[in-house]
């Protein structure tokens, strides 16, 4: 008698829904998307106890007939994918016809659906068929999943919290949102609205939407091209950052994806900008042709494979690099427009930013935005954009690029802060990691030009290893010859270093040294030149630099700031904290109240 047996549809269903349907936000992303498909513009979300016990989704796109409404329950049925050639040109986001009847087999589902003509409705219980009868005519559908899990115990039992789930679910539809600004998107949760965008096509818009007026007029447009990618979005300045990379939304042809390749190189694209443990807010949709792009990688189908990956990873640190490099990062100090009388005075980073043109044409800086006040929270975003120009669209790679402020030293704060003024304001400059700033693209200069020679050891260094770091040296031994390291194997699991660059500081040779060595080690595995030699950068421009609490004299914050002005970036330490902060003369009125 045979053992291998043909399971029916119920049992395959449920195995399906065991990748498909993993948590409320699967049933959510599944019926939102397949509303995306349809052609929706306008797209209702309603869920109970976190979609526990309901989930509803509503649109207003195609719908489907009678006989389409009964056969997309059934195992890969779509609309969407009609032959092999199709699967390696997806356009579409669902393609495989395995999400309703895997949300069916596990739930009580109700659908309302209609062309324009007469409506149907179904329902289905645990993966059968309860009720077929006719509906009303609103073109569109209506999906109502009840219970979910309700037959899979074991599964509904390990959900997370209703807190989590509905976190889950909030950030898909806010991604969704960002995704497709041209749709209006309704998110309601136990009778509150949680989200609801205009479907007008402004991304800035939706972004006020999801993060509020202060990150919105805080992000920088980004568009940047090649020949087999078109990138384009926002990205927030280094100042606004989160603990968590999920608000770096990456998108494909409109597709919520995850790849960290993708979200590494958007990381390397703020380095040196921000602190490596903080994450930007960026959106960032990838265009391309479909056939570049494998979707068909996993039922989630959120992972994604590119062709030419290098070549998109290039494109997208670069044009961040781009869009920063062309931004002033001097944080400025303000205080918000209204104090309740109960609360202290709170202060937010303000972002200075400068008009191009002027800077340009008149190599003079304008600093009136200092005086404007803060966007209220209400504020129309479309009016702001109107009203600043945009750093990307006004500004040109051949122009003279805006440095940092000149600016008088006054004296030295907590033995840390230098405190400086010019017509503007005042400024505070952390001298520590503004030494580890000159010091580190000093250093970057230095590893990067084999001319610069080498010095002699009185006392040759002998450095003895473990067997696995021993290794790891001897075959990149020759990236130390080429920065001028006199080393050579010396008995067992050692090296002696008899030369040593010019460049590193006199007194600090045997410290330098290892250091150097550290990082040859520390970056074995993703190893490359221009990351050893930035890494041993930063790590020796720490070491070297001036220390907090260590008092230094007039003339030493005089040279210090001109070297910092100097820089190529003088705005944050190799770590991503900033070196300056400004207090505009309008708000040290306000403070004293001298000014309303």
């Amino acid at each position: 008698m045979s053992k291998i047996k043909v399971m029916d549809d119920i049992l395959a269903n449920k195995i399906a829904a065991g990748e498909v349907v993993e948590k409320c936000v699967s049933v959510v992303k599944e019926l939102t998307e397949n509303s995306v498909d349809a052609g929706s513009d306008e797209i209702k979300i309603e869920v109970k106890e976190a979609g526990t016990k309901l989930i509803r989704v509503i649109d207003n796109g195609c719908g489907m007939d009678h006989d389409d409404a009964i056969l997309a329950f059934q195992r890969h049925a779509t609309s969407k994918l009609l032959d092999e050639i199709g699967l390696f040109r997806i356009s579409s986001l669902g393609f495989r016809g395995e999400a309703l009847p895997s949300i069916a087999s596990v739930s009580e589902i109700t659908l309302k659906t209609s062309t324009g003509d007469v409506g149907t409705k179904i329902e289905i219980k645990g993966g059968k068929l309860v009720s077929d009868e006719a509906s009303d005519a609103r073109r569109g559908t209506e999906i109502t999943v009840k219970n979910l899990f309700y037959n899979t115990p074991a599964r509904l039992k390990y959900l997370n919290s209703i807190y989590s789930e509905l976190a889950n679910i909030c950030e898909y539809v806010n991604k969704m949102a960002l995704s497709y600004p041209d749709k209006k998107f309704t998110l309601i949760s136990d009778d509150k609205v949680l989200l609801n965008t205009d479907g007008s096509g402004n991304l800035l818009k939706v972004i006020k939407e999801i993060y509020g007026s202060e990150v919105a007029r805080k992000m920088r447009k980004i568009s940047v091209f090649n020949d087999d990618y078109d990138v384009d979005g926002f990205i927030s300045l280094p100042e606004v950052t989160r603990s968590s990379r999920n608000h770096m939304v990456t998108l494909v042809n409109n597709r919520v994806v995850r790849n960290t390749e993708l979200n590494r190189a958007i990381n390397d694209g703020y380095h040196t900008y921000k602190p490596e443990t903080r994450y930007p807010i960026v959106v960032l949709n990838i265009n391309t042709d479909p056939s570049l792009v494998d979707v068909n990688v996993h039922p989630s189908k959120l992972d994604i494979k590119f062709s030419n990956f290098e070549d998109l990873k290039e494109l997208v640190r670069n044009g961040i690099k781009d869009v920063l490099d062309k931004a002033l990062l001097i944080p400025k100090i303000e205080k918000k427009n209204k104090v309740e009388k109960e609360e202290k005075p709170k202060v937010v980073l303000q972002q200075l930013n400068l008009e191009r043109e002027k800077v340009i044409e008149e190599n003079t800086i304008d600093y009136s935005i200092f005086d404007e006040p803060v966007m209220k929270v209400n504020e129309d975003i479309t009016d702001y954009n109107e009203n600043v120009k945009d750093d990307i669209e006004n500004y040109s790679k051949e122009k003279k690029k805006v440095i940092m402020p000149e600016m008088y030293p006054v004296g030295l704060a907590k033995g840390t802060y230098i405190i400086c003024h010019n017509e503007l304001g005042i400024y505070m400059i952390d001298q520590h990691a503004a030494k580890e700033r000159i010091n580190y693209e000093g250093y970057l200069k230095a590893f990067g030009n084999p001319l610069k020679g080498s010095i002699k050891m009185l006392v040759p260094l002998t450095l003895e290893f473990p067997s696995n770091e021993f290794i790891i040296i001897k075959q990149n031994i020759d990236v130390l010859k080429d920065m001028h390291f006199d080393i050579e194997e010396s008995g067992i699991n050692s090296f002696t270093i008899k030369e040593h660059p010019t460049w590193i500081k006199e007194g600090y040779e045997v410290e330098s040294i290892k250091k150097v060595i550290e990082v040859l080690i520390s970056e074995e595995k993703h190893f490359s030149i221009e990351k050893f030699r930035e890494k041993a950068a930063i790590m020796l421009s720490c070491k070297m630099a001036i220390k907090a609490n260590m008092n230094i004299s007039m003339e030493e914050m005089e040279a210090l700031i001109n070297d910092l002005r100097k820089c190529d970036n003088p705005y944050t330490c190799p770590h991503g904290r900033p070196t300056t902060i400004f207090y505009s003369n309008y708000e040290l009125e306000k403070m004293f109240k001298r000014a309303m």
